[in-house]
């Protein structure tokens, strides 16, 4: 019987899948690979180009590697037996995604933000809090609770759509959160091909670039604080591409949580951008195999605590 002390991590979002041998004492990440996700050609091309990587990241593995497990984590709903329950972004829903993966090694599947969660809670921003809100900005915005390090799914796996659902008022046009302060969405209001260049435009002065992101700051704001006071989490940690960024957007969705947080107690509370960066999604991946393919407690998780190699032994 032998301990597994590494696994395979993959992340697929919007515009890019991101793998790699994931140390699972440490977070370390080795054998980096990445690939654009393209995710207009299909499904299937998407899974190939990840059965692609896994099969490389096998190969080349280093002797010393415990025997393969895959964790994947996707940006779409996943139920609590890791099947993926949304086509959104990527058209899995109907592929027998986990029986291919699983033909080369046991393999789980998680949401995208739960994994992130699942790796800041381990690693990163989440060490010192419990329990804590993630909450992630990119190409969407979706959130998290994480209690005694473990993510929140829910019932059916679908806490997490902090933004997508339309806001209805009577009178109104259905307004989505998620369609005005994503990266997509400032991107699309700016009229440029990503919210890179957005920020780009804003830090050289742009009146237009400034309220955009000034606005988009201000309205997700909104959310965070509402979410603060259903769940009066110890910390909210931001991640995700936007929720890393400095400068207007997040000064205002900083101040603007705190304006709509009711009690002037919760208000305080520490508004921190994650640690581990665009690493955070594959790291949690890895992780996310402890927890559906093995025998998986979430008091090991404790830095002063056990490794990870000393508590599961699945064999293999």
């Amino acid at each position: 019987m032998t301990s597994v002390t590494h696994a395979i991590g993959i992340d697929i979002g919007g515009t890019k899948i991101a793998a790699g041998w994931v140390d699972l004492a440490s977070g370390n990440v080795l054998q980096h690979m990445q690939t654009a996700t393209r995710a207009e050609r299909g499904g299937q091309a998407v899974l190939d180009d990840v059965v692609g990587l896994v099969q490389s990241l096998i190969s080349n593995r280093a002797s010393h590697v415990s025997p393969v497990r895959i964790g994947l984590g996707i940006c779409e709903l996943v139920d609590l037996q890791g099947n993926v329950m949304s086509d959104f972004t990527i058209a899995w829903k109907d592929l027998p995604v986990r029986t291919i993966l699983g033909a080369i090694a046991p393999c789980s599947i998680e949401s995208d933000v739960r994994a992130q969660a699942l790796a800041e809670a381990r690693f990163g921003a989440g060490q010192d809090y419990a329990p804590f809100v993630f909450v992630n900005i990119g190409t969407g915005i979706s959130s998290c609770l994480v209690q005694g390090g473990v993510p929140f799914a829910g019932a059916r796996g679908n806490a997490l759509v902090l933004a997508t659902g339309p806001i209805s008022v009577p009178g109104a046009a259905p307004f989505v959160l998620e369609e005005y302060a994503s990266g997509l969405a400032v991107s699309k209001r700016f009229g440029v091909q990503t919210a890179q260049q957005v920020f780009d435009a804003a830090a050289l002065g742009n009146t237009q670039a400034l309220e955009i992101l000034q606005s988009a700051g201000h309205a997700l704001g909104s959310a965070v604080g509402w979410l603060a006071n259903v769940l009066d989490p110890a910390a909210i940690v931001v991640g995700g591409g936007l929720g890393s960024t400095a400068g207007v957007y997040w000064d205002a969705l900083v101040s603007s949580t705190r304006a709509h947080i009711w009690s002037a107690d919760t208000q305080k509370l520490p508004i921190v951008k994650a640690k581990l960066g665009s690493d955070a999604g594959l790291i949690g991946a890895a992780l996310s195999v402890c927890r559906q393919t093995m025998n998986y407690s979430p008091s090991s998780w404790k830095v002063d605590g056990p490794t990870v190699a000393g508590l599961i032994n699945p064999g293999g």
